[in-house]
């Protein structure tokens, strides 16, 4: 196993980095088969989420590996790869192996323990069969990431370790009020109807809120949101996006998540809403047009083809279709060498730890309004929704993934945590077992294959000296030479299929072809075989 992972994430970059490096689906696609037609690739995968970008690739050389696809990152994600360098991690092999595990089970969200990534896995592994990128090493990988995560939702209380991400902004803005109270007799602006959007909405609705209006591009799709809210229990109506600004004066909050790749509330759109100005005159130059193209319907810098389709099921509502983001990411490596030293995988193993601490040192505490919040805003956008400068604006409270992230990076680690931890311990050595094994059965494989073939032949070769052999002696002397030759390899066979599977057990397959002289042509015949095989169940899975 050479798997090599490069990625950008919140822990290791600050939202602004974030915002701008992005992978749209068509770039997914076009990454995935440039990265294939790498000469260091053989497989490749890009989990690609509203925080994260990873390129996971099973590469032949690891520092030609690393440069390869930190340079096809930044070109696909479209910021410079000198600009991303500080900010890349890279994992390789077991370590590899163990990142995606804690990322299946919510150790590397930005809320501990949420499940939204399983979903993302998912589409991450789908995407890599339909384009034919995954190979035996990434779908195994994978599905076993899939599993490890629902493991440790099933065996631990890591849900309890942290909540969704849009329980956490509410409680957030609630500033220490149980939500329920806090909004009690509130109205709420919903801007977007995709499953973030929709599970903000489910949630203030069982909060018993008084009502909540929802705005999205697709008219359609907000009445669709308000009509599942109405049934629920939940008074709700839907507006066109021309209405958000006037209704913006309306409510006491708003929540925004949608695919726009520019502001959809600019300062001065908030500022107006609530009767106040801006503190300080740094209005950004466009926040004019930025008003008329919210007036005219269409937010800033959201382009009539934005459109992407993910699906979540909301608790309580049958709710599928989002326009989700996805980060982008990229890493910078060293020169290419031929393998990686110890220094060198400790080394990149620790920027990401590095970087973390670096950025935790930049960021500032978001001021919290001195006097009453008139209104409150929750940003679950990436790129934001909104502008960062309403936290000049009086009176005005803004919750946004930056902040989210500040919040929950200071939360208490549970026990269930260190539960959770152990679980991926675990089924990462039981993975990197798995794996060395796997590496041995084609040769194993070919060795029966070619001792079979030995009796035949010396079967074969009796029968011609030994004519008039009857059927009953001719079968008996058949099954005597095939038991001697399987107990003769059973021992044999056994035991190294048990070394391989211990680390540094990766040459016994080696060793075996040599004391055998096995036809490698046999040995790869085999493989082929079994990634066919593989390839036909991965593609009833999906």
């Amino acid at each position: 196993m050479s798997l090599l992972v490069v990625g950008l994430s919140h822990r290791s970059a600050p939202v602004s980095v974030l915002e701008r490096a992005s992978l749209s689906a068509d770039a997914r696609a076009k990454l995935l088969h440039d990265t294939l037609a790498a000469e260091p690739a053989a497989e490749a995968a890009v989990l690609a989420t509203c925080n994260r970008i990873e390129l996971y690739a099973d590469v032949d050389k690891f520092h030609a590996g690393v440069a390869e696809l930190s340079t096809l990152l930044a070109q696909h994600s479209g910021v410079g790869l000198e600009e991303l360098t500080p900010y890349l991690y890279v994992h390789y092999e077991d370590r590899a192996v163990h990142h995606l595990f804690s990322v299946a089970c919510g150790l590397d969200s930005m809320v501990v323990g949420e499940g939204q990534i399983l979903g993302q896995i998912k589409d991450t592994l789908a995407l890599g069969q339909e384009l034919h990128t995954a190979g035996r090493l990434l779908n195994d990988l994978f599905q076993q990431a899939l599993r490890v995560g629902k493991r440790a939702h099933s065996e631990t209380g890591i849900d309890r370790a942290g909540q969704s991400l849009v329980t956490f902004g509410l409680e957030q803005l609630a500033a220490g009020a149980p939500v329920a109270d806090w909004a009690k007799g509130k109205r709420a602006l919903v801007i977007g109807a995709g499953s973030m959007s929709s599970l903000a909405a489910a949630t203030l609705g069982r909060t018993g809120i008084d009502e909540i209006v929802v705005a999205n591009r697709t008219h359609a799709r907000a009445e669709r949101l308000a009509e599942i809210l109405g049934e629920s229990g939940t008074a709700a109506r839907a507006i066109a996006m021309a209405d958000v600004a006037r209704e913006l004066t309306r409510v006491d909050i708003a929540v925004s998540c949608t695919g726009a790749t520019g502001l959809v509330l600019t300062g001065e759109a908030v500022a107006l809403a609530v009767g106040e100005s801006l503190s300080a005159p740094a209005a950004p130059a466009d926040a004019a047009s930025a008003d008329a193209a919210i007036a005219e319907g269409c937010p800033v810098g959201f382009p009539a083809t934005a459109t992407a389709a993910a699906g979540a099921a909301m608790a309580g509502f049958g709710l599928v279709d989002e326009a989700l983001r996805a980060d982008g990411a990229t890493a910078a490596a060293p020169d290419t060498a031929v393998a990686p030293d110890a220094d060198s995988l400790e080394l990149h193993g620790s920027w990401a730890e590095n970087t973390e601490r670096r950025i935790a040192r930049e960021r500032k505490d978001i001021p919290v309004p001195a006097g009453p919040v008139k209104l409150a805003l929750l940003d679950l956008a990436m790129p934001r929704d909104i502008d960062a400068a309403v936290h000049r604006v009086p009176g005005v409270r803004l919750v946004d993934i930056e902040s989210l992230a500040e919040a929950s990076a200071d939360a208490p680690m549970a026990a269930d945590v260190d539960q959770v931890r152990a679980i991926v311990s675990d089924e990462v050595a039981a993975f990197g077992a798995a794996q060395r094994a796997a590496h041995i059965t084609p040769t194993v494989v070919a060795l029966r294959a070619m001792a079979a073939e030995v009796v035949a032949g010396e079967v074969a070769r009796l029968e011609g000296r030994l004519p008039d052999l009857d059927d009953k002696q001719r079968s008996e002397v058949t099954q005597t030479v095939r038991r001697v030759v399987d107990k003769l390899l059973h021992a044999p066979t056994v035991r190294i299929k048990q070394l391989a599977a211990e680390p540094g057990g990766a040459g016994y397959a080696d060793a075996l072809r040599t004391l055998f002289d096995l036809d490698p042509d046999a040995v790869a015949a085999v493989s082929r075989a079994d990634l066919n095989d593989a390839d036909v169940k991965n593609r009833g899975r999906s």
